[in-house]
């Protein structure tokens, strides 16, 4: 059963070089600076640009464990555990083949066709180690997003899953225009999407496969390509807010839910972890994850 929460996103303006005086906030009186600090944002305050929507969480207890101590998402079998956003069951567009998570490519770049949707793992996660391997066909673009909400606008429809999370970015950097996008690279594969870029640029070509690492631990997040670490950044601070001030997520833009979900992303209760459908054959395997609570 389906329960809808209002989630928590709007937020005074608040003091980006000092508050109370001082060159960082420290949220220890009752000032309208200080009441405006992220660190005192409320995650559970209502809104009027977007709502949760609660679903049913997946049984952990139901997956094998392995040596390391992952919980295995993908074990190359069976897709139990993994549906569409915003769905019921996994989108066609997704298959199991050859021991891979497949989504069979539409040609259809962003627009996603009839029975195609963003997949996602059924239960939300807060302080994680997730690994798996990644290959993209020629000219692909994927993603990883992480702490994610299944969320809905006030039209009552789902909002894009990007609205409301960060994305580890899946790209061909050769083929594929988005590489030259955004600012010094942030759009190119391992970038914190439109925000951070990765460096080094270590990604494989398309046909490869690229290794990924994704570390959330009560905050602070580092993204790993190929063995090395290649960003680091930090939620629910005065940067985060700078970050999405300075990307097309920011407040009173283009995506007006985005910011509000986004500026206290996965703090309450985590969120999904999902693989995009952005129209390009992606194959992903050896899916796990290690909780770190």
């Amino acid at each position: 059963m389906k329960k809808t929460l209002f989630f928590a996103a709007t937020m005074a303006a608040m003091l980006l070089a000092s508050c109370c005086g001082q060159n960082k906030c420290k949220c220890t009186c009752d000032c309208e600076a200080c009441q405006n600090c992220v660190e005192k944002q409320d995650p559970n305050a209502p809104t009027d640009s977007a709502t949760i929507v609660d679903n049913e969480q997946y049984d952990l207890a139901q997956l094998k464990v392995d040596a390391d101590g992952y919980y295995v998402l993908f074990d190359g079998t069976s897709l139990d555990g993994w549906r569409g956003y915003g769905q019921d069951a996994v989108p066609t567009s997704w298959e199991n083949a050859d021991g891979c998570i497949h989504l069979v490519g539409s040609g259809t770049g962003e627009a996603q066709v009839e029975g195609g949707g963003d997949l996602l793992f059924a239960h939300k996660f807060k302080n994680f180690t997730f690994e798996c391997e990644y290959k993209i066909s020629k000219g692909g673009n994927s993603g990883i997003f992480y702490l994610a909400q299944e969320a809905k606008g006030k039209d009552g429809n789902y909002l894009p899953i990007w609205q409301s999370c960060s994305e580890y970015q899946v790209l061909d950097n050769a083929n594929h225009e988005d590489a030259n996008q955004g600012i010094d690279g942030n759009r190119q594969a391992a970038s914190l999407y439109d925000m951070i870029p990765a460096r080094p640029q270590n990604a494989k070509p398309f046909g490869e496969w690229n290794t990924v690492k994704i570390r959330v631990f009560k905050g602070s997040v580092w993204h790993y390509q190929n063995g090395e670490e290649v960003l680091e950044y930090h939620l629910w601070t005065p940067k985060w807010k700078e970050m999405l001030d300075g990307s097309k997520f920011k407040k009173g833009g283009e995506f007006p839910a985005a910011y509000d979900l986004m500026i206290v992303e996965g703090q309450k209760d985590g969120g999904y972890i999902a693989f995009q459908d952005h129209g390009d054959d992606v194959w992903y395997r050896n899916v796990r994850i290690k909780l770190d609570e």
